[in-house]
């Protein structure tokens, strides 16, 4: 049996159920940006009609936080171009070849 990669669980991902909820994990666990362009799309957002929009942000920036507490996420995102390239024409080759 492998061990399984460690994920965060609910429990050490910072609360996340308000907007001023995920201001706060942006400003700590967000992506250099991450914080200011949230609060650009918030304002450009619609919300005459629908607060879906809002729902659509909150969930997008959510994500972030989540890959960025993520060991395994940030060791993907870290990894060298030529590495990637390397693996995507390996599997290229490798559907081709069936």
């Amino acid at each position: 049996m492998t061990a399984q990669p460690e994920h965060p669980t609910p429990a050490t991902l910072p609360p996340m159920r308000t907007i001023g909820e995920i201001r706060a994990a942006l400003r700590v666990f967000g992506f250099p940006g991450d914080l200011d362009a949230f609060e650009r799309e918030l304002a450009a957002a619609r919300l005459d009609d629908d607060l879906d929009p809002v729902r659509e942000i909150a969930q997008a920036y959510r994500r972030r936080v989540q890959l960025r507490t993520d060991p395994a996420a940030m060791a993907e995102l870290s990894r060298p171009a030529a590495d990637v390239q390397d693996e995507l024409r390996r599997k290229i080759a490798e559907a081709a070849a069936q």
